[in-house]
């Protein structure tokens, strides 16, 4: 989070951006470090586990359901950043499918790191926004998580061709293909030296 812009003269917002902290189940050392240190807050996180990904897309589609929603078959609740889990809807996750996410504020200057695959929150994009701010995302790929990246690019597969999630933002095959063929370099490059006894 580079940059979280407080509006001068609205005396209530910061009440309303505590409440909004306390509804998305933080925990008391993040309230504190709105309301003691006086840290400026830009978002707030909803991460879960990818374990528990085909569980909140059975919840997603459940709740659909209840509310007379079509669930397309090229289509993905999670995916479609079309909901946004309330504290009600979270606790039911909680209580019917045993999913606990984590809720994360993010904070002038610090960085959150998502596991690939780990659904998040989404209300406008990926987050929700308690002040104007600016924040800088990177997707990147690390060894422990090729196989799970693939995955979700074969999960994209089946979206709609229109969805914006259909093309392979990662490039995972890219990614993988590259870094073997530096590997292979590598080894060629010091094969003579790795002969030796």
């Amino acid at each position: 989070m580079v940059y979280v812009g407080i509006p001068k003269g609205q005396a209530d917002q910061e009440e309303e951006v505590l409440k909004t902290i306390q509804d998305g189940d933080s925990d008391e050392l993040t309230i504190k470090r709105f309301t003691e240190s006086r840290e400026k807050p830009g978002a707030l996180w909803h991460i879960y586990a990818a374990k528990d990904t085909e569980k909140i897309r059975e919840f997603l589609k459940k709740v659909a359901e209840e509310q007379g929603q079509e669930n397309p078959v090229d289509h993905d609740p999670i995916h479609d950043q079309s909901w946004y889990l309330d504290r009600s809807l979270r606790k039911r996750l909680h209580q019917e499918y045993g999913v606990q996410g984590w809720a994360i504020v993010q904070f002038l200057g610090d960085v959150v790191f998502i596991p690939a695959g780990a659904p998040h929150q989404a209300r406008t994009g990926e987050v929700h926004n308690l002040y104007s701010c600016i924040k800088v995302a990177e997707d990147f790929v690390s060894p422990e998580h090729v196989k799970h990246c693939f995955w979700l690019t074969q999960e994209f597969r089946y979206l709609s061709h229109t969805h914006t999630n259909h093309e392979d933002k990662l490039q995972v095959k890219n990614v993988i293909y590259h870094a073997v063929k530096d590997a292979v370099g590598i080894l060629r490059a010091n094969e003579s030296s790795l002969s030796r006894p």
